[in-house]
């Protein structure tokens, strides 16, 4: 029988094999690393995350209320945060509370006009509430005066008194220009 001729590795042809695959693992360990890491960064991004629901924050004392049946105009201060930066109490928004008289309920509705989102305020005749910038108007309780560019009341929000004392809101931002009431 004649003899088999196996071929015979040479050290250059396993150093070229080991570097071959070595560039094949790195390029597509490159090559993963992109999609992976645009994933991270969009399960990170602050400007992605979804809002947390509403919570009641605290806007005043209950003392401070008149119980004459006039809303009054009270800033709502919380922690702020855009993207990665915080801001710590700042006002985010105001809101009108009022009771009547020796009641100790009190009702709360958005300063913000539900027409264009811009700050309602109190007529100087303190009967009823007016929007400057598009002239909408709305009674006391925050209901529509006709006619009026506004799709929808003034915007009650939830309200309570806690135990100290102290009257606490749910502060919650509405969608504007929509006769809905649709939570940003």
């Amino acid at each position: 029988m004649a003899e088999q001729h196996r071929p015979v590795a040479h050290p250059v042809d396993s150093r070229r094999s080991f570097l071959t695959e070595a560039l094949a693992i790195v390029t597509g360990g490159l090559a993963t690393l992109t999609p992976v890491a645009a994933g991270v960064w969009a399960f990170l991004d602050p400007l992605r995350r979804t809002k947390a629901a509403a919570s009641y924050l605290p806007v005043t004392e209950l003392a401070a209320i008149p119980d004459d049946g006039l809303p009054r105009q009270f800033p709502v201060i919380a922690d702020r945060v855009d993207a990665w930066t915080g801001f710590a109490a700042e006002p985010i928004g105001a809101v009108y509370l009022r009771r009547a008289k020796g009641s100790d309920t009190v009702e709360a509705l958005s300063a913000t006009c539900p027409h264009a989102g811009c700050f309602v305020e109190m007529e100087s005749t303190g009967k009823c509430f007016r929007c400057p910038c598009h002239n909408s108007e709305f009674t006391l309780d925050g209901g529509i005066v006709a006619p009026s560019p506004s799709p929808r009341p003034m915007d009650a929000l939830e309200c309570r008194v806690a135990e100290n004392g102290g009257v606490e809101v749910r502060w919650q931002k509405f969608r504007a220009g929509v006769a809905d009431k649709v939570e940003q």
